[in-house]
């Protein structure tokens, strides 16, 4: 069993928990993912690991609520157990292959759009602990949507951007990359970009423009983790690859995101549950 050590809402449908997981914790890299299960009915749910503190044995997770599996996760309260807590999984960050300095040397950016903000966090603070300091633009809706912001101006200089103006620079983040090179002088070396799917298009393409070599994260396409469901099959670059056991990063000049974003909506009006008698392919009772 693996204990919920502290819980907080960064949003009234987010919330950030600290789970007891000493053996996740100790392997732990920026980029991986860990799979948990809330109980023995429950669904296989993989999660981006937002942080990690090898001393306390303890993997930091944020789960917004979507539909009945999230919903109870973020039900949890301190002192709840999650049964499984699986990982890491995944390939790290392509950042901690770089050489340490040359990587000093690099100016990098973070785009960062809904919960896609917290596996951001990571990357970033392993920059700053490696005595790179990155930028990171931040983007919502609303300023009330935003999270992790004064987390991640610890580690990296963060521009926010709200679509009503309500905080920083008024318009998609699209905008204000181009704001920052072309008006504030910003140039950049490599660029990280994790969030919802048509953020992540959008962003690559204004990158490609200035050929910023550009990662995009595409874990919300990823069901079991194994690669065996075939769910998070995406094409990068004309060849079809596994999101949860060939990423989840990849070349975000490269992914078809369009096709990426059918696959997503697939299941989007499918039941989240399943009845008591249910039985899938796999010959096991009780799914949901």
């Amino acid at each position: 069993m693996f204990e919920v050590v502290s819980k907080r809402f960064l949003s009234p449908n987010i919330t950030e928990m600290k789970v007891h997981a000493p053996r996740v914790a100790a392997s732990a890299q920026p980029g991986q993912f860990i799979i948990l299960r809330v109980d023995e009915e429950g669904e296989r749910i993989p999660l981006t690991i937002c942080d990690y503190d090898r001393e306390a044995g303890t993997v930091t997770i944020v789960t917004q609520t979507v539909g009945n599996s999230s919903a109870k996760i973020n039900a949890l309260n301190p002192g709840d157990v999650f049964l499984d807590f699986a990982g890491p999984l995944g390939r790290p960050s392509d950042l901690l292959d770089i050489p340490e300095d040359q990587l000093r040397g690099m100016r990098i950016l973070f785009v960062a759009g809904g919960v896609g903000t917290a596996p951001v966090y990571p990357q970033a603070k392993w920059l700053h602990e490696h005595g790179v300091r990155a930028d990171v633009i931040i983007g919502a809706r609303t300023k009330d949507l935003f999270t992790y912001v004064d987390e991640m101006q610890q580690v990296a200089d963060v521009y926010l951007a709200t679509d009503d103006g309500s905080a920083g620079y008024h318009g998609l983040v699209t905008g204000l990359i181009k704001d920052l090179i072309d008006n504030q002088g910003h140039r950049y070396d490599h660029c990280v970009i994790i969030g919802p799917m048509i953020m992540m298009k959008f962003a690559a393409l204004t990158t490609r423009e200035y050929d910023i070599p550009t990662m995009v994260s595409l874990n919300a396409l990823m069901v079991d983790g194994t690669g065996m469901c075939g769910a998070c099959r995406v094409t990068v670059d004309g060849q079809t690859r596994f999101t949860c056991v060939e990423g989840p990063e990849f070349d975000g000049h490269k992914v078809d995101f369009d096709e990426a974003m059918r696959r997503q909506n697939m299941y989007r009006n499918h039941p989240k549950t399943h009845p008591a008698d249910h039985k899938c392919e796999c010959g096991v009772n009780n799914v949901k």
